[in-house]
């Protein structure tokens, strides 16, 4: 029995050999170039788990004729950096080069990522790191100025099923294992090709023939992959709102039921809705807001699973509303209208006249606070006087699907 893992012995060895990453690996391509050029570049590989980020840097490495020292973030001490800078000035002195891959660099704090920045910078170490977060957010501004993101897409379901059939082809299993169970494995990846080629080694070890249905024995029911504070927790709520602002019924209830599924709080997204209800909707259809506030009120009483009926009732028409901004960009410019003018001493004609000496002085001057109430006066201070916050309204958009 071979004990190394299926995915181990499967890793691509070149460029020529990886998957689904036509946008970075090919002619003109970054990674393609790298390598012609032979002029190594710091890296940060931004991508899904699964979809070969250390395959990547193991290749790069390679071609470099360099050194591969590895590091994973979560469990790399103080120590381990001192051990790696010292290897790579012994490196150095030999004219070998010495790449460092740092799995989940976004892992390491401040302090840490500022340990390889003079390194990074004179050379002495080419850093590749690997994370499944935002580098914008986790990773320090100096080290990705001295490094270039490269984003490594997730796998398509045509990706993985190319994958394992390599993979079955290897293991001269290509009449144990049925399309319907390779297509059930691909389904069940996420995009993740790891996983993926986990799932079939293990179908393998339990029958001679694999189907489906030993692959759901093998397997079992896979969580969706999501990340309730990483980037497929923005992402998703980022879709679901743009669908219903796009009035896209059936993208709205798509991206609403993978939050649900993932298990994502139900009151967040409620929220979100309440906050779309005025922020886009407005005064297009003013009633939307009671309507989501409402929903937000209803999965507090009532919970999940039901509260799933109420969240896909409340998005489908916020999605079928008419859209209208006017009221949201009236109020980001008086936001920054006040921010400008805070000073500007309110007209005294508006001011309250308790006293006598205050209606001398003209405070109050002219008020007749009855219904159509109206001075042909500029309501404003005179510092932002004529100033136009509001605007002409805008037409509504009427548009459903």
């Amino acid at each position: 029995m071979n004990r190394v893992p299926l995915a181990e012995r499967m890793r691509p060895q070149t460029l020529d050999e990886v998957v689904g990453q036509d946008a970075i690996i090919g002619d003109g391509k970054i990674l393609t170039e790298i390598v012609r050029k032979a002029e190594p570049v710091n890296l940060i590989f931004w991508g899904p788990p699964g979809t070969g980020k250390t395959t990547l840097a193991r290749i790069l490495a390679r071609e470099y004729q360099a050194d591969f020292v590895e590091l994973s973030a979560v469990t790399a001490k103080k120590a381990d950096i001192e051990q790696v800078v010292e290897r790579a000035r012994v490196n150095w002195n030999l004219k070998t080069r010495t790449v460092l891959f740092v799995d989940e660099i976004h892992r390491f704090n401040k302090a840490q990522q500022d340990a390889f920045l003079p390194h990074v910078e004179s050379g002495l170490i080419i850093l590749i790191g690997a994370t499944t977060e935002n580098p914008s957010f986790e990773v320090i501004s100096p080290l990705i100025s001295r490094s270039r993101v490269v984003i490594v897409s997730a796998l398509k379901k045509s990706d993985i099923v190319e994958v394992l059939k390599r993979a079955i082809k290897a293991e001269g299993a290509e009449k144990r294992v049925l399309d319907e169970a390779i297509d059930y494995i691909a389904e069940l990846s996420a995009g993740d090709a790891r996983s993926a080629l986990g799932d079939l080694e293990l179908s393998l070890s339990l029958a001679k023939k694999v189907d489906k249905k030993v692959v759901e024995t093998a397997v079992g029911k896979k969580m969706p992959l999501y990340d309730k504070s990483g980037d497929y927790h923005y992402d998703n709520i980022s879709a679901f709102i743009k669908s219903m602002r796009g009035s896209d019924i059936d993208a709205t209830l798509y991206y609403l039921a993978r939050m649900v599924q993932s298990g994502e709080d139900p009151k967040f997204i409620a929220r979100r809705m309440v906050i779309f209800a005025s922020e886009d909707i407005g005064l297009a259809a003013s009633a939307a807001l009671n309507l989501a506030v409402s929903c937000f009120q209803a999965i507090e009483r009532v919970g999940m699973p039901e509260g799933g009926i109420i969240l896909s009732h409340v998005a489908v028409v916020l999605a079928k509303a008419p859209k209208n901004r006017d009221t949201y960009n009236g109020w980001a410019r008086a936001q920054a209208l006040a921010e400008k003018s805070m000073g500007a001493p309110v007209p005294t004609w508006l001011r309250n006249a308790p006293t006598k000496l205050m209606k001398d002085l003209g405070f109050g001057e002219g008020q007749k606070w009855e219904a159509g109430f109206h001075l042909d006066k500029s309501y404003l201070p005179d510092e932002v006087k004529g100033q136009k916050i509001f605007g002409q309204p805008s037409n509504y958009n009427h548009n459903e699907k």
